[in-house]
């Protein structure tokens, strides 16, 4: 058995306790049924939602969507590494954005890696921008992250008001990663390559067809407040186009099993801690205005959470601790921006990990985590400062 199943195996493991840890809460009334119902109601839009988009990229990657997006930006660079470095930010930017951060890690991070491998350019920069931006980029609208879908209602009705707090500290958020990025691997990323051929999707109509659902929803992931509504039904038409033109690609593991019972343990275990009463010291946290020391300080308290014990988890703790919406996005903003530094500090950080190891590019986890401080430290910092000037 290979490290890697070692540590997947333990991961799932861990996983199955705090599921049955958390039925347990739940049937016993441990959470009280009043809580257990309010939760319920809030949590399973989000994680439909979560279902659905995974399932929708996971089929486009299928239908070649992805490799084919790469060959052409490859192609679009006319031989310049940095042109390419700019069509691949700009890749994992609409990725994380519209799709998740996870879609990102997952799905993008091994199409850029194989891209720079296929060109003769070091793949290190590109595979730090995806994990990097993954989580940085992923503060812009509700539906890129799990964290943003849980705070969108108390920040606004609709998308709208999520972005009007959001769109400074995201700008803030990609620029600064890139920037120390290209600075550092300024070598590679000046240099030239040769054009690859271009790429060909291997069934003409179903990459069409998963396109054109991408093209139809990803607009109305920034206009409609349900978001697992048209996240459904494009999940829907993918397995239907792909029931008839590639079966043999539906399986059960298209769903996030292990994610969603995480997200869901988690969130049970969290809302039965306040529903005790546990954790309202948390509340004396709150700012009590949004001058920008109130603000970093809740945002700070955010970055350290997350890198300790997970973003996800930090965000359900400190909620009560930001309670207008301004307090809300600096709160996303640590816990969002802030988890670089530790492997564990995101999810998308362990699947990004996994994925770069199966195409022979490493990293000592010492130095990411030092690279992680130099860039999440003034990344956190000056998105905090913007959201301060943007909120008056």
């Amino acid at each position: 058995m290979t490290a890697a199943r070692r540590t997947l195996s333990t991961g799932t493991i861990i996983v199955l306790a705090l599921v049955l840890v958390a039925v347990i809460v739940v049937v016993t009334g441990f959470l009280p049924a009043p809580d257990a119902g309010a939760l319920g109601v809030r949590i399973v839009p989000v994680l439909g939602f979560v279902i659905a988009i995974t399932i929708v990229a996971e089929l486009a990657r299928d239908a070649g969507v992805f490799d084919v997006l790469a060959q052409r930006l490859a192609r679009w660079g006319r031989g310049r590494v940095l042109a390419l470095w700019a069509s691949v930010v700009a890749l994992a930017v609409v990725s994380t954005v519209f799709l998740s951060l996870d879609t990102t890690a997952v799905i993008v991070t091994p199409v850029v890696v194989v891209l720079a491998q296929s060109i003769g350019v070091s793949p290190l920069p590109f595979a730090l921008a995806t994990v990097w931006l993954a989580n940085t980029a992923s503060l812009a609208l509700p539906v890129s992250n799990l964290t943003n879908l849980l705070a969108a209602p108390a920040i606004g009705g609709d998308p709208g008001a999520f972005i009007a707090l959001s769109w400074a500290p995201t700008l803030i958020g990609v620029l600064i990663p890139v920037a120390l990025l290209t600075i550092v691997h300024r070598r590679t990323l000046f240099g030239a390559y040769r054009l690859p051929p271009p790429g060909t999707p291997s069934d003409r109509v179903l990459f069409w067809g998963t396109a054109s659902v991408l093209v139809v929803l990803l607009p109305l992931l920034t206009l409609t407040h349900d978001v697992w509504i048209p996240a459904g039904a494009a999940a829907l038409l993918l397995l239907v186009l792909f029931a008839v033109r590639r079966r043999h690609v539906l399986r059960l593991g298209l769903v996030p099993w292990s994610a969603i019972g995480l997200a869901a343990a988690l969130f049970v275990l969290v809302e039965t801690a306040h529903a005790h009463g546990i954790l309202d010291l948390l509340t004396e946290l709150a700012p009590g205005d949004h001058g920008p020391a109130a603000l970093l300080q809740l945002a700070g308290i955010g970055a350290l959470a997350a890198n300790g014990v997970n973003n996800l988890p930090a965000y359900l703790i400190l909620e009560p601790a930001a309670g207008d919406p301004v307090a809300l996005m600096a709160l996303l903003i640590g816990v969002n921006l802030g988890p670089l530094i530790t492997p564990w500090a995101s999810l998308a950080t362990l699947l990004w990990h996994h994925r770069i190891v199966a195409l022979g590019v490493s990293i000592s986890w010492p130095r990411f985590m030092l690279w992680g401080l130099v860039v999440a430290v003034p990344t956190v910092t000056a998105a905090t400062l913007v959201l301060a000037l943007v909120a008056g």
